[in-house]
């Protein structure tokens, strides 16, 4: 496994002409900052978004001290700010946040690397813990494929759980095999930012660790 910081300066220029396939991790990797938080902010505003998260530190410090895993501190972030909103609302504001807000907060060399793939022909996949519900729009305008964390819903109605696991470690690679036909593929390359994506670059031929730093 090769680890590479530029991407837009080695091997992605030249790549082969036999089709490739490209995983990006999205929050740190893309963008600049975590689009989860970013997202309560930008559908409940600042204050109560603060409010909620102060409400919530104990959950939050917990997570980090790593008393509860990834995927409860998340379901019950979910939970608190979403539950019972009608879904209808709920993706509503994820499109408005995927046309509106990500464009904000990505980084350039993420998208000429994106590019880059898109002029050589390769498959592009965005592999995120984050929802799919604010990615697949943003997804669909920069021509990816989207493997994402997934909501539950019941009766209309957001409940703050996830269907299946988070999409996080070592699930992002059980999922991409469920997904993708890997072995049909010349080389295979994986950009990440954190320790939630350790798997993911070790699935590559190419490893890219923060590279549009």
């Amino acid at each position: 496994m090769e680890y590479i910081n530029n991407p837009t300066k080695t091997s992605v220029k030249d790549a082969v002409s036999i089709k490739s396939v490209a995983f990006f991790d999205f929050d740190g990797t893309i963008t600049d900052r975590d689009s989860f938080i970013d997202f309560i902010i930008f559908y409940h505003g600042k204050f109560s978004a603060y409010v909620g998260l102060l409400r919530l530190f104990p959950i939050l410090l917990a997570y980090k001290l790593k008393l509860i895993p990834n995927w409860r501190a998340k379901e019950i972030v979910l939970t608190h700010f979403f539950q019972g909103e009608p879904i209808e609302k709920f993706q509503q504001y994820c499109d408005q946040y995927a046309w509106e807000r990500i464009p904000q907060i990505t980084r350039v060399g993420a998208l000429q690397a994106i590019q880059k793939h898109h002029e050589l022909g390769n498959d592009i996949y965005l592999v995120s813990a984050s929802l799919e519900n604010w990615l697949s729009a943003w997804c669909n305008r920069k021509g990816l494929k989207l493997i994402g964390s997934r909501l539950e819903t019941k009766e209309g109605r957001v409940t703050g759980k996830l269907v299946g696991k988070n999409c996080y470690g070592p699930e992002k690679v059980v999922r991409i095999r469920q997904e993708v036909t890997l072995h049909k593929y010349q080389d295979i390359y994986c950009y990440g930012d954190s320790s939630g994506d350790r798997e993911l670059l070790q699935l590559a031929d190419h490893a890219y660790y923060r590279p549009f730093r």
